[in-house]
């Protein structure tokens, strides 16, 4: 079987080379018919190659429109402007690449802005958690918000109630000594005066009046007898002790507001009225987000957040009579506790915010809480809750800073308060009446026993006022105990005591009174100016003593003015009286 060929087979190069050659002319061996083809595609090379040069030529030789511009003057060019161009060639590429580096660099900067990120992406917790965190804490402070404030109104009856209590048994106190002091005068005034014209209704009254304060009277001297107490004098007593009904009434109507305060919050959960546990919630906020929680302003918000929990714990805070000191207090602690960064680098520490918690919390919500006691149950004439309230302040003032800016609005407000209502006491509290010589000589008159306790009770509130020195501007108490009690009331009656040793002891104890500081910086031999009439006094005295040949009272004297740095006037009168062995006290 053979197999038909339908179409004829492809032909080689060789075959068809070999068929061209044959349909030529003359066959040939296939190496004549191989060099012919291979002449063959030479020519035609050839061929194409002149034609191609051929069109060039052509179009060469065509004419061209020659086009001549008239001459053109150039501007001359020489070295300088060659080095001008150059030179703004250069300044022009430095533009460019100072322009590209920095582009470079931003795009370096974004770049590692961006590793940074994707790292502290990688590090960062799920968002998932972090969303739940912060919902979390949305609901909780809403809910913590919702409560205080239904919680508000029943804290601010509750403090008010509190300090109504204490300012109506102040105001008991001082009404009864003020109306026992005018009653007193009035009482002794009608019997100097011998007139007659008096009731014996109203004078039996103001006698019984006399008679219970005395019996007040009796009672404090036995108790200071008992406790060995001697430095003291009548009308140095606050007299401020209460009738047992009184005291009664007030202590249960205490202890049903302290009750309620107790029932204030005794359907809530701890976590929203425990001060320690709410601030262990915005730890944790601060621990796993601080840039969140910085950009929260969290720190300028609890010290208002934690203001009626802090209040309700100080329904029962009285620092005039029981002094506690702050940092013992249950809410001060856990703030403490919270604001110490001990998690943050000492580097840092001064930038925290939460460094501003406690002080604001002190000059946003104790400070005024201290400026209302000043103002309606402190009594200038009461030493124990004088010297409590100095402490209080010196605490607060010293020991605690209130905050970095130098302006407190608090502070100024209870500073003022303090200096309104000892000028107040003054005005309303001092009474020292003067009699006749003759009317007082007898101790034991009751002319002479009243005006020795007026004069006492002035010298109490002296003292007190002094106490403020270093809390209160230095002319501020100059110009209260010095102008407005000494030279207005204490000096007149030095001036009716007779030479003695009563006067001697009176001098004494006011001259012991005064700070110390005042006189430190005196070097030019001169007291302050407030003292110069007391000194002037004291030299009339001294000398009076010493044409008496009372030496021993006359150097007493002396050292008083030596106290008070009125040096000049101690060494003019020992240059007049010719008292040399006296010149050592002056160095003292």
């Amino acid at each position: 079987m053979k197999h038909l060929n339908f179409v004829p087979k492809m032909r080689t190069l060789r075959q068809r080379m070999t068929e061209h050659v044959v349909s030529v002319g003359d066959e040939s061996s296939e190496d004549e018919a191989q060099i012919m083809w291979e002449e063959q595609q030479i020519k035609k090379a050839v061929k194409i190659s002149q034609e191609t040069y051929d069109d060039a030529s052509l179009h060469k030789s065509q004419p061209a429109k020659s086009k001549f511009d008239p001459p053109v003057s150039l501007p001359p060019v020489n070295l300088e402007i060659v080095k001008k161009r150059l030179t703004e060639r250069i300044t022009s590429l430095q533009d460019i690449h100072h322009a590209h580096q920095r582009e470079y660099e931003k795009y370096m900067e974004d770049i590692e802005n961006s590793k940074m990120t994707v790292q502290e992406l990688e590090k960062s917790s799920d968002a998932a958690l972090n969303y739940k965190f912060y919902r979390a804490m949305k609901t909780y402070v809403e809910n913590l918000i919702n409560c205080l404030n239904e919680k508000l109104k029943y804290i601010n009856e509750l403090e008010l109630a509190a300090h109504v209590l204490l300012q109506q048994r102040a105001m008991t106190v001082l009404k009864r000594r003020q109306d026992e002091l005018k009653n007193e005068s009035a009482y002794i005034q009608h019997l100097t005066s011998g007139n007659d014209k008096q009731t014996n209704g109203g004078l039996e009254d103001k006698t019984q009046l006399l008679e219970m304060c005395e019996q007040r009277r009796t009672c404090r001297r036995q108790v200071r007898e008992c406790s060995g107490e001697a430095d003291h004098h009548e009308g140095m007593s606050s007299d401020d002790e209460l009738t047992p009904t009184e005291v009664n009434e007030f202590q249960k109507s205490k202890d049903n507001v302290l009750e309620d305060s107790r029932k204030v919050f005794e359907d809530v959960h701890a976590d929203f009225c425990d001060i320690r546990k709410i601030l262990l919630k915005f730890q944790e906020w601060k621990e796993k987000f601080p840039d969140s929680y910085r950009e929260a302003y969290i720190s300028f918000c609890l010290p208002k957040l934690l203001n009626p929990l802090i209040r309700l714990q100080l329904i029962n805070w009285n620092p005039l009579e029981n002094f506690t000191e702050l940092e013992e207090m249950p809410w001060f602690r856990a703030i403490e506790e919270f604001s110490d960064a001990k998690n943050i680098p000492e580097s840092k520490k001064d930038d925290d915010p939460d460094g501003e918690v406690l002080p604001k919390v002190i000059e946003k919500t104790i400070l005024p809480k201290i400026t209302a006691f000043v103002k309606s149950v402190w009594d200038p004439l009461s030493t124990s809750q004088t010297k409590n309230l100095v402490q209080l302040c010196n605490n607060i003032f010293e020991k605690q800073v209130l905050s970095k800016n130098e302006c407190s609005r608090g502070k100024e407000e209870l500073m003022d308060m303090i200096v309104l209502r000892m000028k107040k006491s003054i005005e309303e509290d001092v009474f020292v009446p003067l009699y006749p010589k003759s009317t007082v000589e007898d101790k034991s008159s009751l002319c002479s026993k009243f005006q020795e306790r007026r004069f006492w009770s002035a010298v109490k509130l002296f003292s007190n006022v002094v106490l403020f020195d270093g809390i209160i501007q230095e002319d501020t108490v100059r110009d209260l105990g010095l102008s407005k009690l000494l030279n207005r009331y204490l000096l007149l009656n030095l001036l009716n005591t007779p030479l003695g040793p009563d006067y001697i002891e009176k001098c004494n104890k006011v001259v012991a009174c005064l700070p110390e500081r005042w006189f430190r910086d005196l070097k030019s031999g001169s007291t302050l100016p407030e003292l110069l009439n007391f000194c002037q006094h004291l030299l009339q005295r001294a000398c009076m003593l010493h044409k008496n040949n009372h030496s021993d009272e006359t150097r007493e004297i002396l050292l008083l003015l030596v106290k008070v740095k009125a040096l000049h006037i101690v060494e003019d009168f020992i240059e007049e009286y010719e008292l040399e062995h006296l010149k050592s006290m002056i160095g003292k």
